[in-house]
């Protein structure tokens, strides 16, 4: 907390003074965000009833030489565990943006799979990113990587063009090369994850889009393989994934709904710590080599900028068949008390087939504010 701290008081300095820094540095800006959570679950053996703090970010994003943009942002909660802690780097980049059609970034940045994934947390409405993004675009992953909210180190190039009569792009392409190992690690088995997508933008505030990932998630250390036999050094996981996604977005409305796949073995164990014995334990997952899921929201205004009814629809399956699938019914409101704080509220009702008493109640209410 303390590095935190000391990183919070130099972006200030930083920030304020801007204006005196050389002509090639243009727009430097200090902005971040807070979110405080309650959070009630009657769930069989794992009731809870608690206040959090769910999320902090703090970053600092300019311009220079006037073609290039740069974003550092760090990111605070209360995750204790090494590759968790607090704080720690989420996105640092820089990205040439002379042309629209063609634009590069280089760094640590979102993956570009599927609409949700670069949605900010307070914009996205709920209580936290639906399953399917969450395990299969790069958050809690069902591959095994640590928690990287939906991000990798790498290089990509994107663009919109296809101007229609009116001047609006009709046309988003986005595609990058990453190590495949997820945020502030290196690479592990030499093999980069090439992940990209298009969409199309018919009418004004609808998109409809595909996308694609292939690539692998690795692990150095030990397992046993069909033969019994003690195995030791680099497991590689070849991992394949597609969504196919559709948004519109008009008059305060908002109406998305994404559908993905995966296939590609996944570890056993989670990495959080790469100090323990679980950071080189190798061995496969029960749930094999097939996931999917899919979700469809809609938000209405009912006061139009200042009230919000929302529901969503989330659907989970880590493993082949719907034995262990999770589905979640949410209904709920958001409140915009002014432009910078806003306070949700959600009820889901869960539907967990891998639980003896898959059936339970889950409330979430949220107050987030921005600067």
């Amino acid at each position: 907390m303390k590095k935190f701290f000391t990183l919070a008081v130099m972006a200030l300095a930083i920030s304020n003074t801007s204006a005196q820094t050389a002509k090639w540095v243009n727009n430097v800006r200090l902005s971040g965000f807070g979110i405080a959570q309650y959070q009630f679950t009657d769930q069989d053996n794992a009731k809870a009833n608690s206040f959090n703090l769910r999320l902090g970010r703090v970053s600092l994003d300019g311009k220079f030489f006037d073609d290039w943009a740069w974003k550092a942002q760090i990111q605070f909660n209360g995750n204790t565990s090494v590759l968790g802690s607090s704080p720690r780097v989420v996105d640092l980049f820089t990205e040439w943006q002379k042309y629209t059609f063609f634009r590069v970034k280089v760094g640590q940045f979102k993956n570009p799979f599927t609409f949700e994934n670069p949605i900010h947390p307070i914009t996205l409405g709920f209580m936290g990113n639906s399953q399917v993004i969450s395990k299969l675009a790069g958050f809690s992953d069902r591959a095994g990587a640590h928690s990287s909210n939906g991000r990798d180190i790498g290089v990509q190039i994107q663009g919109d063009f296809l101007k229609n009569a009116s001047g609006r792009n009709l046309l988003h392409y986005q595609v990058g090369v990453f190590n495949g190992q997820g945020i502030n690690v290196k690479d592990v088995d030499e093999q980069k994850n090439i992940i990209g997508g298009v969409w199309v933008m018919p009418v004004a505030g609808m998109r409809i889009g595909w996308f694609g990932w292939t690539g692998s998630y690795a692990r150095k250390g030990t397992w046993v393989d069909e033969n019994g036999v003690t195995q030791n050094g680099v497991r590689k996981l070849q991992q394949r994934r597609y969504a196919i996604s559709a948004e519109y977005v008009a008059n305060g409305w908002t109406f998305r709904s994404e559908y993905a796949h995966s296939t590609g073995e996944a570890f056993a164990k989670s990495l959080v710590n790469t100090n323990d014995a679980a950071a080189k334990d190798c061995t496969l997952s029960s749930n094999g080599n097939k996931a999917q899921g899919v979700y469809a929201l809609v938000m209405a205004p009912i006061i139009k900028k200042k009230l919000y009814a929302k529901a969503r629809y989330d659907m989970y399956q880590p493993s082949k068949g719907a034995e262990k699938q999770r589905t979640l019914y949410e209904i709920g409101f958001n409140y915009e008390i002014n432009y910078n704080v806003r306070l949700s509220s959600e009820y889901a009702h869960v539907h967990d087939r891998s639980l003896a008493k898959p059936d339970y109640s889950l409330v979430d209410v949220q107050l987030s504010f921005k600067f």
